[in-house]
């Protein structure tokens, strides 16, 4: 099976994983956003609308993998694959954004003042929905790492983010029951900094693929290079992409009188050992360079 089918396979896949989601994000934003306009709880509609926010994320996320499966052309030598990231920087923003709607629902408090009404049902509704949230958080965690896609762990992040600001509206709402309403604000900016935290580690994640960051270690690379008959030493190895998707090359030190049929050889040795052991390394760059060169 050739690399270009593989990777449609795994956009294929990818995409079921998102509709899935997508539904469970949907059912668990409406019950939340129509029980909390029932009530009157603003906590819980926000809750609400921020779990839309995973539902859209899941449609972007549809998208981006689909233009990233695409194989390589004549105006993308190297693939679509970073498609994806730029894909996964805007669920980094879709975070910042929520960050926002709490702390404008926070800034609300204190201006015009609200008192949460509390029932039984607005705790049932709340465990059901985050339990949800959780299923779905482990699930795309667990397929985005078999599947090697940095949209579902970014994604199954960004729903892990829904999690704790749920947990932040149960505490606001127990509190608000004995009639602490002063609870709902202080726990709004508390788990705000975690939600926060969450997008800037995928910002950076994301940001690292984009600006060419190491992603392997270089020395376990070398090691399996210069243990290939013919090779007397290697330098100069560069690594970029992610720990799923890892584009490699570098120069390696042969015998200054070998033919250009034995140098291609050994060129080809290097890169079956190397993919053989590191099976996350889609493209490599094998530059020969006799031992009479200073090196």
């Amino acid at each position: 099976m050739g690399s270009d089918t593989l990777i449609k396979n795994s956009a294929v896949q990818v995409r079921k994983v998102l509709i899935y989601t997508l539904i469970l994000n949907c059912c668990v934003a409406a019950a939340k956003v129509l029980y909390g306009y029932t009530t009157s709880s603003v906590a819980m509609m926000s809750d609400g609308f921020h779990s839309f926010f995973d539902g859209f994320s899941n449609v972007v996320g549809m998208v981006g993998t689909w233009m990233a499966s695409h194989p390589p052309d004549e105006k993308h030598p190297y693939g679509h694959g970073k498609y994806e990231t730029l894909f996964t920087i805007i669920i980094a923003a879709m975070i910042f954004v929520t960050c926002f709607e709490i702390l404008k629902r926070v800034y609300l408090f204190f201006i015009d003042g609200y008192k949460t009404s509390v029932t039984s049902i607005s705790f049932v509704v709340m465990f059901i929905t985050m339990g949800v949230n959780i299923f779905v958080t482990l699930y795309e965690s667990k397929k985005g790492k078999k599947l090697g896609s940095t949209f579902l762990i970014a994604d199954a992040k960004h729903t892990k983010s829904d999690i704790f600001a749920s947990i932040a509206v149960i505490i606001s709402l127990f509190f608000a029951r004995k009639g602490y309403y002063l609870a709902d604000p202080i726990v709004g900016i508390v788990i705000t900094f975690f939600i926060a935290r969450i997008g800037y580690e995928i910002l950076k994640d994301a940001s690292d693929i984009l600006v060419d960051t190491i992603c392997m270690d270089t020395s376990a690379i070398k090691f399996v290079v210069k243990s290939i008959d013919g090779v007397k030493g290697c330098h100069d190895i560069r690594t970029r992409g992610s720990v799923h998707s890892t584009y490699l090359d570098l120069h390696v030190i042969v015998e200054s009188d070998l033919s250009t049929e034995k140098s291609h050889e050994i060129a080809d040795n290097i890169e079956k050992e190397i993919k053989k052991e590191f099976p996350s390394i889609v493209d490599i760059v094998v530059h020969i360079e006799p031992d009479s060169i200073n090196h």
